[in-house]
């Protein structure tokens, strides 16, 4: 194998890592949300900010290295797993668009209900490693559909 070609899936590997892992350290704090004072809350909701916004960064360097070891690779455009993965994260970026930021601001305004919002981020957190962990499945188990 091509030294480039191993370069691209290590640095595929490692983006879909760091896409996906902080999501899990979300869920211990979506339980310290309930009992947060104001300024441990912030720093909780940042924690939360910074974790997707990490994740959108390196969901660029995962797409980045796909489409460039679908290029160079053995594959095309049109293997079933490929085509999946890629619905998939189509879905995933339109849920990501709208999942955590406007819960997030929510927080901050006038009367919120606090545990509704802490329920909403805790389904959305899970919905969201799904929708990752779904990708990941396709792209190492690579099973032919059709």
């Amino acid at each position: 194998m091509h030294f480039f070609y191993k370069i691209l899936i290590f640095t595929h590997v490692l983006s879909a890592i760091i896409s996906i892992g902080p999501f899990f350290s979300l869920l211990p704090i979506t339980k310290k949300l309930s009992h947060a004072k104001e300024v441990e809350l912030n720093v909780h909701l940042d924690t939360f900010r910074f974790v997707v916004r990490l994740a959108k960064h390196a969901g660029h360097v995962l797409v980045g290295s796909g489409i460039l070891l679908v290029i160079f690779g053995p594959w095309t455009w049109r293997t079933p797993w490929i085509i999946m993965t890629i619905f998939i994260m189509f879905c995933s970026l339109f849920f990501l668009a709208r999942a955590f930021s406007p819960t997030l601001r929510r927080f901050h305004e006038e009367g919120h209900r606090r545990q509704e919002l802490i329920a909403k981020l805790k389904r959305t957190v899970w919905i969201y490693i799904i929708l990752l962990m779904s990708m990941l499945w396709f792209m190492v188990v690579k099973p032919t559909l059709w």
